[in-house]
C-alpha cells in the first residue's frame, strides 16, 4: 500500500472514528446507556490500538474444546509452540509466536499477553520483517469463566480473527450464534477453518464445506473465506500460512478491523435508537400552540378589558361635563386587571385569575399535540426525549404567559388625538349654555327687582340667550353620542391591536419554552443521523 493511499486511508477512519464519536455524544441522555458505552469502548479500543505498532499484524485463533486449535497454530507456526495437551481446556492463557520482536513489546502489553516465544522464520511465511503475531486462545466454549472472559476480550481487540472448526461441531449454535453472527460485520478480517478434515471420509469433505458456506451465509458472512485443513496430515496448512501472510504484508488488517469495528458499533447504535427523522416543527402546528396558549391565558379576556376600558375613558374625556363625572363610579377592568399603571410592565404582574384545572389541561393538551405533530417520525427513544423537552417547559407556561401578558404594551395609557379636541368643545358648549342661563337669569333678576329690562337681541325672532341654551344642548348631546360611536371603532381597532401584540407574546413565550427546545432536539435527532450515517460509511 503506498504512503499516499495510507495517508488517505488513515483519513477516512479518522473521519469515520469522529463522526461515531459524535454520534454517541449526541445520543447521550436519549440511548441506552449500555448502548453508548459499547460505542466508547470501540473508540477507546481504536485510539489505543492506533497508537501500537502498525507494523505488526496480530491474528487470533478462536477455537472450542477438541477442534485442534492449538495443533493447528502448531502446524501454522512451523514449530511446537503451543503444547496440546489431552486435558480440558488445552489452553489455559493467550500465548504468542512473534515474527518481527522490535516495537511488538508495547502491543503485547495492550494485548495483555505474557507468554511471548520469538518465533523462527518460515520460508514463504513469515520472518522478521513480516511483522506478524500469532495467537493461540484459550477455548471459547471453557469451563472457566476467566477463560471465556480472555476470549470475549480478545475477539474485540485482534486485527485478524481465524475460527478453527472440527467436522462434529461446526455448525455448533454456541460458536454461531455467540461469536460469528455478532460479528457479521467483520467478515473482511475474518478466516474460517475448517480443521481435522482428515477424520472425515474424502467425499464427505465438500459437502461438509458447502454445509459450513451456507450457515456462514445465513449470518451475514457468505463473504468469508472458508479453508479446510489437518494439522496432523499438513493438508491445507499451506493455504492457510498463504492467506495470513497476504493480510500481515498488506498491512490493511489494522484498519479493515476499526472499520468493522466502526461499522458494527454504528449498526448496534442504529439498532438502539432506530431509524427515522422527526417531521419538524411545521408554522401550523406553532400558530396552533401559540394560540390554544393565549385562550389558556387569558388573552381574549384582556382583549375585551382593553376595548371595554377605551370606550370608558372616552365617555370620561369626551362625554358631556355635566353627566361624565358618573362614569367615575364604574371600574376600569385593565385597572382591575393590573395592566394600566404608571411604573415599568416588566415589574409587574398580572391579577389575571390563576390557572386552573381547565387551562392547565388545555396547556396540557396543547403541548402533547405540538409534540406529537413535531417528533411524528423519528424513533421511540428520540421521540420521547422531543417529548421531554417540550414537557419540561409546560410547567413554567403559566407563569411565562402572565409575565409576558404583563409585559406587553397594549396601549393601556395611550391618549386619543381626538379626546382633546372633543373635550374642548364640550367645555365651550357648556359654557355657552351657562353663559345663555346667566343672561336669562340677569334679565330675570332685574324685572323681579322692577328694574329697566334692557332688549334682548334676537335673531330670527329667537332670543339669543335662548338660542345659546338650546346650541350648548344640543352641541354637547351631539358630541357625548358621536363620541360614543367614534370610541366603539377605536375601541376595536385598539383591542384588535392588542390582541396581535399579546399574541405575539405569548408566541414568543412558547417559542422559548416549547418550540425552541423541541426543534433543539429535533435537530440534535438529525445530526445524530447524519453522524451516524458517516461513521457506518458506505
Amino acid at each position: 500500500m503506498s504512503r499516499h493511499s495510507g495517508a488517505h486511508a488513515s483519513s477516512k477512519l479518522d473521519a469515520r472514528l469522529q463522526a461515531l464519536q459524535d454520534a454517541r455524544e449526541l445520543g447521550e441522555g436519549v440511548l441506552p446507556d449500555q448502548a453508548l458505552q459499547d460505542v466508547f469502548d470501540v473508540l477507546e479500543r481504536a485510539s489505543s490500538r492506533r497508537s501500537l505498532s502498525g507494523d505488526h499484524t496480530v491474528v487470533g485463533f478462536f477455537g472450542a474444546t477438541g477442534s485442534g486449535k492449538s495443533s493447528l497454530f502448531n502446524a501454522v507456526s512451523g514449530a511446537e509452540i503451543a503444547t496440546a495437551a489431552a486435558r480440558r481446556p488445552t489452553t489455559s492463557e493467550p500465548l504468542a509466536g512473534v515474527w518481527g520482536a522490535a516495537g511488538s513489546e508495547a502491543l503485547l502489553d495492550w494485548l495483555e499477553v505474557r507468554n511471548r516465544h520469538h518465533a523462527a522464520s518460515v520460508d514463504g511465511f513469515a520472518d522478521e520483517q513480516t511483522g506478524l503475531i500469532l495467537l493461540d486462545l484459550p477455548d471459547f466454549d471453557s469451563t472457566h469463566a476467566a477463560n471465556r472472559g480472555i476470549v470475549q476480550r480478545m475477539v474485540g481487540m485482534v486485527d485478524v480473527l481465524v475460527w478453527v472448526l472440527d467436522p462434529q461441531k461446526y455448525a455448533d449454535a454456541a460458536v454461531h450464534h455467540g461469536f460469528l453472527a455478532p460479528h457479521a460485520s467483520h467478515g473482511a478480517v475474518t478466516l474460517v477453518v475448517l480443521n481435522q478434515v482428515d477424520r472425515l471420509p474424502e467425499h464427505d469433505v465438500q459437502p461438509v464445506l458447502d454445509s459450513l458456506h451456507a450457515i456462514l451465509a445465513g449470518e451475514g458472512l457468505g463473504q468469508v473465506r472458508v479453508l479446510p485443513s489437518s494439522a496432523v496430515t499438513g493438508a491445507g496448512i499451506g493455504e492457510v500460512r498463504a492467506a495470513i501472510r497476504k493480510v500481515a504484508v498488506q498491512r490493511q488488517a489494522q484498519s479493515r478491523r476499526l472499520e468493522a469495528d466502526i461499522t458494527k458499533a454504528g449498526q448496534d447504535l442504529r439498532q438502539a435508537s432506530g431509524d427515522g427523522d422527526a417531521a419538524g416543527v411545521r408554522p401550523a402546528a406553532r400558530s396552533r400552540l401559540a394560540g390554544e396558549l393565549a385562550v389558556a391565558a387569558n388573552v381574549p379576556a384582556v382583549v375585551r378589558a382593553v376595548g371595554q376600558s377605551y370606550r370608558l375613558e372616552s365617555v370620561r374625556r369626551t362625554g358631556w361635563p355635566v353627566t361624565r363625572w358618573l362614569s367615575r363610579f364604574r371600574p376600569d377592568p385593565l385597572r382591575r386587571l393590573n395592566l394600566r399603571r404608571d411604573s415599568p410592565a416588566g415589574l409587574n404582574r398580572t391579577s389575571l385569575p390563576a390557572a386552573g384545572a381547565p387551562e392547565r389541561a388545555r396547556t396540557d393538551a396543547a403541548v402533547r399535540e405540538f409534540a406529537d405533530a413535531a417528533s411524528e417520525g423519528a424513533p421511540g427513544p428520540w421521540r420521547a426525549a422531543i417529548r421531554g423537552r417540550a414537557r419540561a417547559g409546560r410547567d413554567r407556561l403559566p407563569d411565562a404567559l402572565d409575565q409576558a401578558i404583563a409585559g406587553t404594551d397594549i396601549g393601556a395609557n395611550r391618549k386619543a388625538w381626538w379626546w382633546g379636541a372633543f373635550n374642548v368643545v364640550q367645555w365651550l358648549a357648556l359654557l355657552t349654555v351657562l353663559g345663555g342661563l346667566g343672561w336669562l337669569g340677569v334679565l330675570a333678576g332685574l324685572a323681579y327687582l322692577q328694574l329697566p329690562v334692557p332688549e334682548v337681541p334676537r335673531a330670527e325672532g329667537w332670543p339669543v340667550p335662548t338660542l345659546m341654551i338650546a346650541f350648548g344642548l344640543v352641541l354637547g348631546i351631539f358630541l357625548a353620542v358621536t363620541g360614543r360611536f367614534i370610541a366603539s371603532g377605536a375601541a376595536r381597532a385598539r383591542a384588535a391591536r392588542a390582541r396581535r401584540r399579546l399574541n405575539s407574546a405569548v408566541a414568543a413565550a412558547a417559542q422559548e419554552l416549547v418550540v425552541a427546545p423541541v426543534e433543539e432536539e429535533i435537530a440534535r435527532l438529525a445530526a445524530f443521523n447524519k453522524a451516524l450515517k458517516k461513521a457506518m460509511g458506505p
